[in-house]
């Protein structure tokens, strides 16, 4: 460990003037630097969410209500705190005559989410993605859990 360096008065009061005004030079440049405050609410219409941004877990539905998850269940598996469960069904594929895997329903519980990203980047088929809605507030905890399979209109 290093010793403290000892200065004579007159030193010592050179010393730590000069430290003040170091000090001072970055309060300064920091006063007269543009500031950069969002007025939220009020900028709600015009607020501009980054695209990295985790918000709300999403499933996109193409124009006729269909969506790619195949409920694999990597998605479940990932998620390292139970927020996804997922109900499905084996049918059989008219087509090919095979049994696979139909999603019934998919739950997602938002109150116990960590938006740490595991289950979009397990998901193979990109099925699933965060959005960039970020108003979460509600007084009722079941109004965080929500069904994401079914389309909203």
């Amino acid at each position: 460990m290093s010793e403290a360096k000892e200065y004579g008065y007159f030193s010592g009061l050179f010393h730590g003037i000069k430290t003040l005004l170091t000090g001072m030079r970055v309060t300064f440049k920091e006063f007269f630097t543009k500031k950069v405050t969002e007025e939220y609410p009020e900028n709600r219409a015009v607020l501009k969410m980054f695209d990295r941004f985790r918000g709300t877990l999403v499933m996109p539905h193409d124009e006729e209500g269909n969506n790619k998850c195949i409920a694999c269940g990597l998605c479940q598996m990932a998620c390292p705190n139970g927020t996804i469960r997922i109900e499905s069904e084996m049918v059989e594929d008219p087509e090919t005559g095979k049994k696979k895997r139909r999603l019934v329903r998919y739950h997602y519980d938002l109150g116990s989410c960590m938006f740490c990203q595991l289950c979009v980047n397990a998901c193979p088929h990109d099925a699933i993605r965060f959005s960039t809605e970020f108003e979460h507030a509600v007084f009722e905890r079941e109004k965080l859990q929500e069904i994401l399979n079914i389309t909203k209109e």
